[in-house]
């Protein structure tokens, strides 16, 4: 199925890709940071289907801007299906909330990863916000995936997007911003592990700073990258 897709949808916008994705997978999630350029795909989303299933993570270390943000964002874009999720055990794993001084992955894996896919589980895929410029990871996005594990669809609508794309569509539709995107932050995530990017610097240099890490861990399989879009 999901090789039928991509091939189907080569040639065809966010929008088609999101209307097909609804079709071929109707109990499907979306799932959001309601970071710096969330609102994109929350609002074609939106568009295309207003009571999506919308899951948000509050790693309970984001930015207080990011928890305003989806609020805002929420109520402006009239989401109707909005969840936000919250580890279990971070009283017992992350008792002083120095984890993520120690390890950063375990703190991912604790507040992120293991919440998302506890969350997921009643779900026969879910939509990502990736793009292919963002990181060297995500090079060769396709539309459609095959997570690795689960088995579970990954639909990336916004995959073949460029950076000025999404300037161009908020501009367009008058999307509102995240407040912290003009103090400096185009990458968002929580307010331990990002840093403002100086000018010339790639987008994501705030994210984990002088770590040899540049992904959270939700968009990965045993540690990996995995991606099996193009073997379905």
């Amino acid at each position: 199925m999901v090789g039928a897709l991509n091939a189907r949808l080569t040639h065809h916008g966010a929008t088609d890709v999101l209307r097909a994705a609804f079709v071929a997978v109707p109990d499907i999630a979306l799932v959001s940071s309601f970071g710096a350029e969330s609102v994109v795909l929350l609002h074609l989303a939106a568009m295309a289907k207003r009571d999506v299933p919308v899951i948000f993570i509050d790693t309970e270390m984001l930015f207080a801007e990011t928890l305003v943000y989806q609020q805002e964002v929420a109520e402006r874009l009239r989401l109707r299906n909005v969840t936000i999720i919250r580890a279990d055990d971070v009283a017992r794993a992350d008792p002083d909330g120095t984890l993520h001084q120690r390890d950063t992955d375990a703190c991912c894996a604790l507040r992120k990863t293991q919440p998302l896919q506890t969350a997921l589980a009643p779900y026969s895929g879910w939509i990502t916000g990736r793009k292919r410029y963002q990181s060297g990871s995500r090079a060769t996005l396709d539309f459609f995936e095959v997570e690795a594990g689960t088995g579970r669809i990954k639909v990336n609508p916004l995959a073949r997007w460029a950076r000025a794309d999404i300037v161009e569509y908020m501009d367009e539709n008058r999307l509102p911003r995240h407040p912290l995107v003009a103090q400096g932050y185009p990458s968002i995530g929580c307010a331990p592990c990002t840093s403002p990017v100086a000018e010339g610097e790639d987008a994501r240099a705030g994210r984990w700073r002088d770590q040899d890490k540049d992904e959270c861990g939700i968009h990965f399989v045993n540690g990996k990258m995995v991606r099996t879009g193009a073997k379905t």
